[in-house]
């Protein structure tokens, strides 16, 4: 992101020059307006926790890592910050590197300058948890209910955390000989080091009675009936396993193959090497740029044997003799995409790192046709120009052109393979729920995941906490509840103040005139969080300097470099950096004790509770009988967590 002296001066005004509420501003704040309306203190959850699939208080953990937010006593800052954090998502590390982070897409930061490094920060906390060796809190005793999980990928190990947690034991049923679905056999090991992502859910399992059946598919080497037999519920997290084939002519060519099949022949280590020289990938999101770049990386070898196919050492036919895979050189790669580079789905930092690592991107393009040769074998893929008309790609007439190929990828999407499991399938090859996550018509059976629809690995993993609340519920024969309007995880300011031993005062049931002077109520305090979400117009974002975002440093190879280059791109932020980064965060919709408002109240009414009495959320508070209701303290808070809504 380019800078001039004129963005780092931008002051960014609560209103814009013939906008403001106020004709006369000056005036306002020293003569002050009166009204019958006084502050009160609404907390709102800002966009940031809406925007997040697994929703995490992520406004929460960065006050903790700023030093807002005090953890208890004999707890360090990060521990505490990698517990709020895995309050909703026990994957910090992975998920630091690799979620394409909506939170910082919705962060109102982007109003100033830049979002704020959630990511980043993110990364930190997992990471120093798996060197510090951080664990979960003790679970309680077991309910005595025993839930099957069918799938070990995020969304299922993401429920059996949230099951334990809520006292239910579980045994995972998963095909693989290992866990981790998705992010063990999708995602490079450059992108996620096999050993953070293993010790993540290790420490899942450490929370005891989660019980594993791996190299076991159900429908296969045992039935839904069995399952249904033994267990108290089921949870369906079985994901996409297999992907789309290119739907044009010649597609099903024998060396047009799916991304998902060339990543987990990659990820197995079934594929060391390629023997292709041209390859293309259809695609434009995340698994077609670790397509592209694993084939970078992997580089080609020459072999002599004709009957060798690229296709079969990914369907793990072929072994080339290791001396011989040592001389490689540079695969020709190209990715295609319908949409401009600009609006690929997949991660920016990303494509621009496999640009630098030698990929052809061509966008705005879309395959029409595989060209085959005599034998049926894919040679080239016509492609053309495309445009959107209904919102469907078509190609435009006269722009075709053509790419040879060896090897044509396709990253278009990806289903569900339920064979054997065809009482499930709603007819598209997904699973169908309800509100509460439970298959419509199957009592006690709960999907989560890609198997609903595909989407990222933090909407499953946010599913697998949704569908744990529900199977609670359900194994106590207990109605679900409606999910709020802002499903998220929301900070609490009763649990904060019982952490601090501030718990308000138990209320007898008499009638009082206000709260101010009550002790069993917190005074002129009011939680919204899981109704509203803020907005950046209800912010003073004129309290907020221009401040760069901390960037983690980059290790990514260039084309002349990138053959057999499998270490780990991404460097992650040190303690100085993390805390620097969580300290650009605005706190939207919770007071983060700037003291604004304090300072600029012309009736000194607004003032600093006791230190006794504070807590985070708990800070001001407003003596009524002087507020004139000037609306002073609303106008110059950064974070809109004063509305004037109450007084007489």
């Amino acid at each position: 992101m380019s800078t001039t002296d004129e963005d780092m001066n931008l002051t960014f005004r609560k209103f814009k020059d013939g906008e403001s509420r106020r004709r006369d501003w000056k005036n306002a704040i020293f003569k002050a307006d009166t009204s019958h309306k006084c502050p009160v203190y609404v907390h709102r959850t800002p966009p940031c926790q809406g925007s997040c699939p697994a929703g995490e208080d992520i406004r929460g953990w960065l006050q903790i890592v700023r030093g807002v937010e005090k953890p208890p006593q004999d707890m360090s800052w990060q521990e505490y910050a990698f517990r709020r954090s895995t309050d909703a998502n026990p994957f910090p590390s992975v998920m630091g590197r690799v979620c394409p982070a909506p939170c910082e897409s919705g962060c109102n930061r982007n109003e100033v300058e830049e979002f704020v490094g959630i990511n980043s920060v993110e990364q930190y906390i997992g990471d120093t948890a798996f060197h510090e060796q951080f664990t979960f809190d003790a679970p309680p005793p077991l309910s005595g209910k025993h839930v099957a999980i069918v799938g070990g990928g995020p969304g299922g190990m993401s429920a059996a955390y949230h099951l334990r947690r809520l006292g239910h034991a579980a045994t995972i049923f998963d095909d693989h000989e290992e866990l981790g679905g998705m992010m063990m056999y999708g995602i490079p090991e450059y992108r996620v080091p096999r050993e953070i992502l293993r010790h993540e859910m290790d420490r899942i399992l450490g929370l005891g009675d989660i019980h594993l059946r791996l190299q076991t598919r159900v429908g296969r080497d045992v039935s839904m009936e069995e399952v249904e037999n033994e267990f108290d519920a089921v949870v369906w997290a079985v994901g996409c396993q297999t992907g789309r084939k290119l739907p044009v002519p010649g597609g099903d060519a024998p060396n047009c193959i799916t991304g998902v099949d060339f990543l987990e022949a990659f990820n197995t280590g079934r594929m060391g090497a390629l023997t292709t020289e041209r390859i293309i990938c259809v695609g434009g999101g995340d698994t077609s740029i670790d397509v592209v770049s694993v084939a970078r990386r992997l580089g080609r070898i020459d072999t002599e044997n004709v009957t060798d196919h690229p296709e079969d050492r990914i369907h793990g036919y072929v072994a080339h003799d290791s001396a011989m895979s040592a001389v490689r050189t540079g695969a020709d790669v190209t990715l295609t995409s319908l949409f401009p580079k600009e609006e690929m789905t997949a991660a920016e930092h990303e494509v621009h790192d496999a640009l630098n690592e030698g990929v052809t991107i061509m966008d705005g393009v879309m395959p029409v046709e595989v060209i085959q040769d005599d034998s049926g074998r894919a040679t080239a893929l016509k492609m053309a120009r495309c445009e959107f008309v209904d919102n469907a790609p078509t190609p435009v007439e006269g722009t075709e052109f053509v790419l040879e190929a060896d090897l044509i990828v396709s990253a278009i999407g990806q289903g569900g393979d339920l064979e054997g499991l065809e009482a499930l399938d709603n007819g598209r090859g997904f699973i169908d729920k309800d509100p509460f996550y439970h298959v419509p018509g199957r009592e006690g059976h709960f999907v989560v995941g890609d198997i609903i629809r595909p989407h990222l690995l933090t909407t499953a993993i946010g599913h697998g906490a949704m569908a744990a609340d529900s199977i609670d519920h359900f194994l106590r024969h207990q109605q679900p509840i409606k999910r709020p309007r802002v499903d998220v995880h929301h900070f609490d300011l009763l649990h904060k103040l019982q952490e601090t031993g501030l718990e308000p005062e138990p209320y007898g049931g008499e009638q009082t005139r206000g709260t101010s002077a009550a002790g069993f109520a917190v005074h002129n305090y009011e939680d919204r969080s899981s109704q509203e979400i803020i907005s950046h117009e209800r912010l003073f974002k004129g309290h907020f300097a221009y401040t760069p975002r901390i960037r983690r440093r980059e290790h990514g190879p260039g084309a002349d470099e990138v053959i057999g280059h499998f270490a780990e791109r991404m460097e992650g932020l040190s303690e100085e950096q993390a805390r620097a980064e969580a300290n650009r965060c605005m706190s939207c919709g919770l007071c983060f004790e700037c003291d604004n408002c304090v300072i600029y109240c012309p009736q000194t009414a607004v003032y600093r509770v006791p230190k006794s009495e504070k807590a985070t959320g708990r800070y001001v508070a407003t003596d009524y009988s002087r507020c004139v209701g000037c609306h002073v303290c609303a106008d110059v808070c950064p974070t809109g967590y004063i509305d004037m809504a109450m007084g007489e």
